[in-house]
């Protein structure tokens, strides 16, 4: 079965379905086609196919849409397997596995490859309702600026810098790189206090802080270069409070995972972060590129 969440890639991929749809059929062969229309369908239509006994169900879009398949199935406790055929913006996970973009590459590596089992990381937080909420997440989870660029390239503020004529899903990448410089100019770090497996709590100032199970975040950053998914742990990445002129000058580290040498940078493996904020300010939290609430939190392997 194939879940399509048409409006991935700024709408891009309702468009191209057509033609992904016949690189599958020709590299992969017969399937079942399901639509998406609303956030968080893509988890309830995974976790029914799941439990009908679909072995193979397929997300079709961006990093968001594959996080709400893998929920789905996870919640469903069954054997149901995942596949990925990218159709996102920012295409982070597939980078990580080593997916092709290419839709016609990627119906191959579903007819070829085989299985693999990886860690996922179950996170609580409090969610939009004010109520403790429990998801899992396969790829980044983090609170600090990413939040704030989400939310500037969701409400469409840095589109203005990009022009009319481009491309959809060029604008969506060109909005997106928008968005992380404006939230760089002008983010104020975030006062917090974290306890990583059995140490003692630590009060920290941070301008983001990442529970990686995956290597890349906000369209190809590497934020984790040497994260393994079947280690049994994540990588615990902290940008401390630099200047907004530090943290620009170097934004290419960030690109090339040469980011863990900058005095601000911290690494460390965990099973376990429990992440607080140190004052009322209230601190919001991303999962697979997605806001989902805020802390307090705590991330599980």
């Amino acid at each position: 079965m194939v879940i399509v969440n048409p409006a991935s890639a700024d709408g891009a991929t309702e468009d191209k379905w057509p033609k992904i749809a016949s690189d599958l059929r020709t590299h992969f062969g017969a399937f079942t086609v399901a639509f998406t229309e609303s956030a968080g369908h893509a988890r309830s239509l995974a976790a029914d196919a799941a439990k009908q006994g679909t072995r193979l169900i397929i997300a079709c879009g961006g990093d968001g849409t594959i996080s709400e398949v893998a929920n789905g199935i996870i919640e469903s406790n069954t054997e149901s397997e995942l596949g990925i055929l990218p159709a996102g913006t920012g295409s982070d996970f597939r980078r990580s596995i080593g997916i092709s973009n290419n839709a016609a590459e990627a119906a191959r590596s579903l007819r070829n490859g085989r299985a693999h089992t990886i860690d996922a990381v179950r996170v609580t937080f409090i969610n939009e309702a004010g109520e403790r909420e429990t998801r899992y997440s396969i790829n980044v989870g983090s609170f600090g600026m990413s939040t704030e660029v989400l939310d500037r390239a969701a409400s469409g503020e840095a589109k203005k810098w990009v022009p009319a004529f481009t491309p959809r899903k060029v604008t969506s990448k060109l909005s997106y790189a928008a968005a992380t410089v404006q939230t760089t100019l002008a983010a104020s770090p975030a006062d917090v206090i974290v306890e990583t497996d059995e140490a003692a709590e630590r009060r920290l100032r941070v301008a983001e802080f990442c529970v990686a199970n995956a290597r890349y975040y906000g369209g190809a950053m590497k934020v984790a270069p040497d994260a393994k998914f079947e280690n049994g742990s994540f990588d615990v990445v902290t940008i401390g409070d630099a200047s907004s002129f530090r943290l620009l000058t170097n934004a290419p580290r960030l690109y090339f995972g040469a980011h863990l040498r900058m005095s601000e940078v911290t690494h460390a493996l965990a099973k376990q972060v429990v992440a607080r904020p140190a004052n009322k300010k209230e601190v919001r939290v991303e999962l697979d590129g997605e806001v989902v609430g805020r802390l307090p939190s705590t991330f599980q392997i």
